[in-house]
Protein backbone atom coordinates (compact mmCIF):
# COMPACT_ATOMS: atom_id res chain seq x y z
CA UNK A 1 0.00 0.00 0.00
CA UNK A 2 1.80 3.41 -1.07
CA UNK A 3 1.00 6.59 0.63
CA UNK A 4 -1.23 7.85 -1.80
CA UNK A 5 -3.45 5.06 -1.29
CA UNK A 6 -3.47 5.28 3.04
CA UNK A 7 -4.51 9.05 2.27
CA UNK A 8 -7.48 7.99 0.25
CA UNK A 9 -8.28 5.36 2.96
CA UNK A 10 -8.62 7.24 5.21
CA UNK A 11 -10.35 10.39 3.44
CA UNK A 12 -12.75 8.13 2.96
CA UNK A 13 -12.93 5.81 6.36
CA UNK A 14 -12.60 9.02 8.68
CA UNK A 15 -15.25 11.14 7.66
CA UNK A 16 -18.28 11.28 10.01
CA UNK A 17 -21.68 10.83 9.12
CA UNK A 18 -23.26 13.52 11.30
CA UNK A 19 -26.78 11.87 10.64
CA UNK A 20 -25.62 8.78 12.82
CA UNK A 21 -23.51 9.92 15.45
CA UNK A 22 -24.17 7.06 17.39
CA UNK A 23 -22.76 4.31 15.03
CA UNK A 24 -19.80 6.90 14.13
CA UNK A 25 -18.85 6.57 17.49
CA UNK A 26 -18.74 2.77 17.31
CA UNK A 27 -16.36 2.61 14.43
CA UNK A 28 -14.03 4.65 16.47
CA UNK A 29 -12.05 1.52 17.81
CA UNK A 30 -12.40 -0.65 14.62
CA UNK A 31 -10.70 2.36 12.92
CA UNK A 32 -8.33 2.76 15.32
CA UNK A 33 -7.26 -0.70 15.31
CA UNK A 34 -7.17 -1.08 11.11
CA UNK A 35 -4.86 2.30 10.75
CA UNK A 36 -2.91 0.57 13.67
CA UNK A 37 -1.96 -2.35 12.00
CA UNK A 38 -0.67 -0.14 8.57
CA UNK A 39 1.34 1.58 11.26
CA UNK A 40 2.80 -1.60 12.62
CA UNK A 41 3.44 -3.23 9.33
CA UNK A 42 4.89 -0.06 7.77
CA UNK A 43 7.27 0.89 11.35
CA UNK A 44 8.73 -2.65 10.90
CA UNK A 45 9.20 -2.22 7.52
CA UNK A 46 11.08 0.99 8.02
CA UNK A 47 13.24 -0.76 11.21
CA UNK A 48 14.41 -3.48 8.06
CA UNK A 49 15.53 -0.68 6.10
CA UNK A 50 17.35 1.29 8.18
CA UNK A 51 18.99 -1.92 8.94
CA UNK A 52 19.92 -2.36 5.32
CA UNK A 53 20.71 1.72 4.64
CA UNK A 54 23.41 1.01 8.29
CA UNK A 55 24.84 -2.54 5.89
CA UNK A 56 25.38 -0.69 2.75
CA UNK A 57 26.74 2.57 4.46
CA UNK A 58 29.09 0.25 5.76
CA UNK A 59 30.02 -1.59 2.43
CA UNK A 60 30.08 1.14 0.70
CA UNK A 61 32.70 3.07 3.67
CA UNK A 62 34.74 -0.28 3.10
CA UNK A 63 34.83 0.59 -0.79
CA UNK A 64 35.53 3.94 -1.02
CA UNK A 65 38.07 3.95 2.32
CA UNK A 66 39.72 0.80 -0.03
CA UNK A 67 39.03 -1.69 2.05
CA UNK A 68 36.65 -3.93 0.44
CA UNK A 69 37.29 -7.45 -0.97
CA UNK A 70 39.40 -7.27 -4.02
CA UNK A 71 36.89 -8.82 -6.31
CA UNK A 72 34.75 -6.11 -5.62
CA UNK A 73 37.37 -3.78 -7.45
CA UNK A 74 37.34 -6.09 -9.86
CA UNK A 75 33.92 -5.63 -11.24
CA UNK A 76 33.57 -1.76 -10.26
CA UNK A 77 37.16 -0.62 -9.73
CA UNK A 78 37.57 2.60 -8.25
CA UNK A 79 41.50 4.05 -8.35
CA UNK A 80 40.70 7.16 -6.64
CA UNK A 81 42.19 8.06 -3.30
CA UNK A 82 40.18 9.94 -1.16
CA UNK A 83 40.62 11.71 2.51
CA UNK A 84 38.49 10.15 5.22
CA UNK A 85 36.86 13.31 5.77
CA UNK A 86 35.21 13.11 2.09
CA UNK A 87 34.33 9.64 2.36
CA UNK A 88 31.07 10.30 3.93
CA UNK A 89 30.33 12.47 0.43
CA UNK A 90 31.08 9.88 -1.69
CA UNK A 91 28.94 7.43 0.46
CA UNK A 92 25.82 10.16 0.44
CA UNK A 93 26.25 10.57 -3.21
CA UNK A 94 26.16 6.44 -4.08
CA UNK A 95 23.44 5.69 -6.37
CA UNK A 96 22.70 2.61 -3.88
CA UNK A 97 23.01 4.06 -0.50
CA UNK A 98 20.57 7.09 -2.44
CA UNK A 99 17.75 4.54 -3.11
CA UNK A 100 17.74 2.77 0.22
CA UNK A 101 18.05 6.18 2.07
CA UNK A 102 14.83 7.26 -0.21
CA UNK A 103 13.15 4.28 1.13
CA UNK A 104 13.50 5.00 4.86
CA UNK A 105 12.90 8.67 4.08
CA UNK A 106 9.05 7.70 2.06
CA UNK A 107 8.49 5.03 5.16
CA UNK A 108 9.12 7.48 7.80
CA UNK A 109 6.75 9.72 6.63
CA UNK A 110 4.08 6.66 5.63
CA UNK A 111 4.76 6.28 10.05
CA UNK A 112 4.54 10.07 10.33
CA UNK A 113 1.40 10.10 8.43
CA UNK A 114 0.03 7.33 9.92
CA UNK A 115 1.10 8.00 13.63
CA UNK A 116 -1.16 11.04 12.93
CA UNK A 117 -4.02 9.63 11.85
CA UNK A 118 -3.87 7.70 15.02
CA UNK A 119 -4.08 10.48 17.13
CA UNK A 120 -6.87 12.00 15.00
CA UNK A 121 -9.03 8.63 15.23
CA UNK A 122 -8.51 8.68 19.13
CA UNK A 123 -10.04 12.61 19.22
CA UNK A 124 -12.72 11.11 16.76
CA UNK A 125 -14.71 11.01 20.00
CA UNK A 126 -14.37 14.46 21.30
CA UNK A 127 -15.72 15.62 17.98
CA UNK A 128 -18.71 13.75 18.15
CA UNK A 129 -19.42 14.79 21.23
CA UNK A 130 -18.81 17.83 20.78
CA UNK A 131 -21.43 18.02 18.08
CA UNK A 132 -24.05 16.00 20.16
CA UNK A 133 -23.40 18.85 22.59
CA UNK A 134 -24.26 21.50 19.64
CA UNK A 135 -27.41 19.79 18.73
CA UNK A 136 -28.97 19.94 22.19
CA UNK A 137 -27.58 23.39 22.21
CA UNK A 138 -29.71 24.29 18.98
CA UNK A 139 -32.25 22.49 19.41
CA UNK A 140 -32.60 24.00 23.05
CA UNK A 141 -32.24 20.67 25.20
CA UNK A 142 -29.74 22.50 27.60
Amino acid sequence: MTLEELQELSDKKLKINDTELDIEALKTPQLHNEFLKHYNKFNLLLTKTESELKIIKLHKWEYYTGKADPAVYQTKPFNLKILKQDVDKYIEADEDYIKIKQKVDYLKTICDYLDKTIKQISNRGFLIKDAIEWRKFTSGAI
